[in-house]
């Protein structure tokens, strides 16, 4: 394997940003040196980090020839531009932003789902993070798909805040403080109020009527999983700080039943089941997944009509296993 000595945020004072800082601070790649990265504006600005002060620096200045790994979290533009600068001079990128996730020479990986696929790519290279909404559900679903065999998936997200930015987060906090009862000022990130209130509405709507957010479920676990599952999703924004749920049905060609689903999950890697006999122990956003690795699964009931449909509910943090966690864990992939 290799080993990484000199590791580069780029993006570094985001929130995913500051995600991969808590990480890197106090469990994973801790013999690396770090260099902090973000746009000229940040340039010169102090972050403390494992007990001593860094610089940040300016992305546009700055030399990847030394650098083994930079993980991306600065938007698709950004990646679209330095990612491939990266690579030129020898260093593994892995890239959170939707640039690179469709392009058919770049894996697209969770690796609790596909991680093994990268053992043939050629690196240096891009290797691309998935969608947050994407990762929690693939990684619950994986298991079931590879016994009985995943048709279709119905799956409707509630989405926080934190996947939208600082901004988005400020706001939600700002409407909630001045909240009387009555409508709040005009929204400035959202195009409604947001506390609140519940948007069906994450990310732009394309030409088929769905959200972009809502296709990238459907291409990503296409890539990801298996190319044949039927996708229906509805992701909805909500008035909560940080960690995604999701409410998902599916559809499988063999029949199952709920203890054998529950037998499957319960060993599942980067998955913790809520199952068992008292029905109110359930995970949420805010006392389970917030702050922590795992994805959690409950509310696991078989469907009423079918012998082939089960439902479920799963949270996870979308800064961590949505995005931080999940690019550092594809690191640990390649290096030691």
């Amino acid at each position: 394997m290799r080993k990484a000595n000199r590791i580069a945020i780029a993006g570094a004072t985001g929130m995913v940003g500051q995600a991969f800082l808590s990480l890197l601070g106090k469990e994973f790649f801790l013999n690396a040196e770090i260099d902090l990265l973000a746009s000229k504006r940040s340039k010169g600005n102090k972050i403390n980090f494992r007990n001593k002060e860094y610089t940040v620096q300016a992305l546009e200045e700055y030399d990847f020839i030394n650098t083994d790994l930079t993980l991306f979290s600065a938007g698709a533009s950004v990646s679209a531009e330095f990612a491939p600068k990266a690579v030129s001079q020898g260093c593994v990128v892995v890239d959170n932003s939707s640039c690179f996730r469709y392009e058919e020479n770049i894996p697209l990986i969770v690796p609790e789902v596909n991680g093994n696929s990268l053992h043939d790519y050629e690196l240096p290279g891009i290797i691309a993070n998935p969608n947050c909404s994407t990762i929690q559900m693939l990684v619950a679903l994986k298991p079931i798909h590879d016994e009985f065999i995943i048709q279709r998936i119905d799956v409707t997200t509630l989405q926080a805040v934190s996947g939208t930015g600082k901004e988005a987060t400020e706001e939600l906090l700002q409407q909630i403080g001045s909240y009387e009862g009555k409508k709040q000022q005009d929204p400035i990130i959202y195009p409604k109020q947001i506390a609140n209130n519940v948007l069906p509405h994450c990310d732009v709507f394309e030409e088929n009527r769905y959200t972009k957010e809502e296709n990238k479920l459907l291409k990503e676990t296409h890539k990801i999983l298996d190319p044949n599952i039927q996708v229906a999703a509805t992701c909805v924004r909500v008035p909560v700080l940080n960690g995604h749920s999701e409410s998902i049905h599916i559809q499988t060609k063999k029949p199952l039943t709920e203890d054998s689903v529950v037998n499957i999950l319960q060993n599942a890697p980067g998955l913790k089941l809520h199952y068992g006999s008292d029905a109110e122990d359930y995970p949420t956003a805010a006392t389970d997944a917030d702050g922590d690795y795992f994805v959690h699964v409950g509310r696991l009931r078989k469907d009423l009509w079918s012998d082939n449909r089960i439902n479920m509910w799963v949270v996870a943090d979308n800064l961590l296993k949505g995005a931080a966690l999940n690019s550092i864990q594809i690191a640990e992939l390649i290096f030691e």
